[in-house]
Parts: structure tokens; C-alpha cells; sequence
């Protein structure tokens, strides 16, 4: 997008904030020696100072005279470190600004080669195609969810069979006994005659216990 932002030359200019920058902090580094050196200096010619005040006054005054001198340098010193600090700040910012541009750069021209030969067109019609294959998965689901599998079997046609298993049951048990239970005979009749003899069979139990009942009636007399 930029030129300046290629080639060889571009990557000099690059890195010359970071060298600007670290020249910088190497100089602040040397002025804040200084400084604790001056006010190390101020401290000791003020305490001459005060140990000869009474004593011997021109060496007091000879260290205020010191004592004036490395202040006068201390606040020189202070001003340097401030403007130093101040230059370090504004090239960072600068620094970080270009840097920033240069990632921004880069975005864009990483995002044009991705849609490089792309249109709205085509955007649109691969889009309609995924919605059909969508569809078409949807339907394709449906059916499988929905369509039963094998042949349904009638109902009509289990009953039949299990008749025949009935039958096949009882006609074994008369091979084996000779004789056919009640309750089968009861079961292979039709339903009129079936509730007939089930009636039958009922007034015969309840003429048994009558008769069963007489008899222990006419014991109980005869005692």
C-alpha cells in the first residue's frame, strides 16, 4: 500500500527508532550516575560546611562554594534527564505509531490476497448452493427418519399364524396324552358355543356341590 513500507530501505528505517531509542537510554543511564553523584557531593560539602562554620570559616565557605557548584550542575543534569526521557517517550510513540501501520499494512494486503477473484456474484451463488445442499441433507434426513424398513406385516395374517400354533400345540398334546384339555376344547370353539358349555360346565360344579352338600347333611342326621 505504502511504499515506504518495503524493501530494504524500509526495514532501516524501521529499526532506527529501536537504535534512536537505545542510544537514548544508554545516555539517560550515564546522566542518572552523574546525578546521584552530584547529590552525593552536595551532601558531603554541606556536612564540611557545617563541621567548620565555627572553626575555621573559610573552609566553610570554600565548601558552600562546592556545595553551590555541584547543585548548579545537579539541576543541569536534571534538565538533560527530563528532556532525554522526553525524546525516548516521543520516539516510542512514533515508534509505536509506524508499527502500528505497518501491522494495519499488512492486514490489508493479507485480506486482498484472500479475496483476490472473489465477488459478490460468486458469494451469492456459492451461498445459494450451500442453502440447496442444506435442503437437500434436510430431505435426505426426513426420509431416512421417517420410511419404515422391510415390508409392514398384516395383522390379519399374525392372528392366522398364531392359530396355527395353537393348533399345532394341541394336536401335540393329543399325540401325547390322547386326550384334549378342557380348556383347549373350551378355546377351539366358537364364542357362542364356548360361553354355552362354560355354562354347562358351571351349573355341573354347582349341582356337585348340592349333592356333596346332601350327603354330609344326611351323615350328620344319621349321627
Amino acid at each position: 500500500m505504502w511504499s515506504w513500507f518495503g524493501g530494504q530501505s524500509a526495514q532501516k528505517r524501521r529499526d532506527a527508532p529501536k537504535e534512536a531509542i537505545l542510544k537514548l537510554r544508554e545516555q539517560l543511564d550515564m546522566l542518572q550516575k552523574r546525578e546521584k553523584h552530584l547529590e552525593n557531593q552536595i551532601v558531603e560539602q554541606e556536612a564540611i560546611a557545617k563541621k567548620n562554620v565555627t572553626t575555621n570559616k573559610n573552609a566553610a565557605k570554600a565548601a558552600l562554594r562546592r556545595k553551590k557548584m555541584h547543585e548548579k550542575n545537579l539541576e543541569q543534569t536534571q534538565n538533560q534527564v527530563m528532556q532525554l526521557e522526553q525524546q525516548v517517550y516521543s520516539i516510542e510513540t512514533a515508534n509505536i505509531n509506524q508499527e502500528t501501520l505497518y501491522a494495519m499494512d499488512s492486514a490489508g494486503n493479507a485480506m486482498k490476497r484472500m479475496h483476490t477473484g472473489l465477488t459478490m456474484e460468486k458469494v451469492d451463488s456459492m451461498m445459494e448452493t450451500l442453502r440447496e445442499q442444506q435442503a437437500l441433507a434436510d430431505d435426505i434426513a426426513q426420509v431416512i427418519t421417517t420410511t419404515p424398513f422391510g415390508e409392514q406385516v398384516d395383522d390379519d395374517e399374525l392372528e392366522s399364524e398364531l392359530a396355527d400354533l395353537e393348533q399345532e400345540t394341541i394336536d401335540e398334546r393329543m399325540l401325547k396324552t390322547g386326550t384334549v384339555p378342557v380348556s383347549d376344547q373350551l378355546n377351539r370353539l366358537p364364542a357362542a358355543a364356548n360361553g354355552e358349555l362354560k355354562g354347562k360346565a358351571k351349573q355341573t360344579e354347582e349341582e356337585d356341590e348340592e349333592a356333596e352338600l346332601e350327603k354330609l347333611r344326611a351323615e350328620m342326621a344319621m349321627g
